[in-house]
């Protein structure tokens, strides 16, 4: 998108969410991959537990900014966007909580990994069905949330200009 409000912020703050997006669909693929066996389980372990590390802890990062910062800002520039803010405000906790469990499920899963010697069984499967499950609904609603957030503020953006804004 080109735009002359658009923005070093604004650009920095989209290529954060295509981060987000591209990683949680290389930790999914990631998964996939070493489910159908295509990936040892020494060098998934290797590839997939800084990834997932790294996208947690960014994610939970970025959603603190926005909601100490730069969402307050928002507010303050357009009063009638306040309720579109507090349902992502309210995102932000849900996601949270998607955010802990997929940290939880991950970890469990590589640990009944690590202790199978290898061998997959039925504790092994089970940890991965977790896992991916808890996985796929924490994507599935960052997903919607980040397309949501996407349109309540770009729009604002374009309208005024990051200065007039006051990011």
């Amino acid at each position: 998108m080109d735009h002359a409000n658009l923005g070093a912020t604004a650009r920095f703050w989209l290529g954060r969410h295509d981060m987000f997006r591209e990683l949680g669909g290389a930790l999914s693929q990631g998964l996939s991959d070493h489910r159908e066996g295509r990936v040892d389980i020494p060098t998934f372990r290797r590839w997939f537990a800084p990834r997932l590390g790294f996208f947690l802890q960014n994610l939970e990062g970025h959603h603190q900014i926005e909601d100490q910062h730069y969402f307050p800002v928002f507010q303050a520039a357009e009063r009638s966007l306040a309720y579109g803010f507090d349902l992502l405000e309210n995102d932000h906790g849900v996601i949270h909580d998607d955010l802990v469990a997929t940290a939880e499920t991950a970890n469990r899963f590589l640990s009944v990994e690590g202790q199978s010697g290898g061998r997959p069984d039925d504790g092994v499967r089970w940890a991965a069905d977790a896992y991916a499950d808890t996985s796929e609904r924490l994507l599935r609603r960052l997903i919607r949330h980040l397309a949501d957030e996407e349109d309540l503020i770009i729009p604002l953006i374009l309208d005024r200009g990051e200065a007039a804004i006051g990011i």
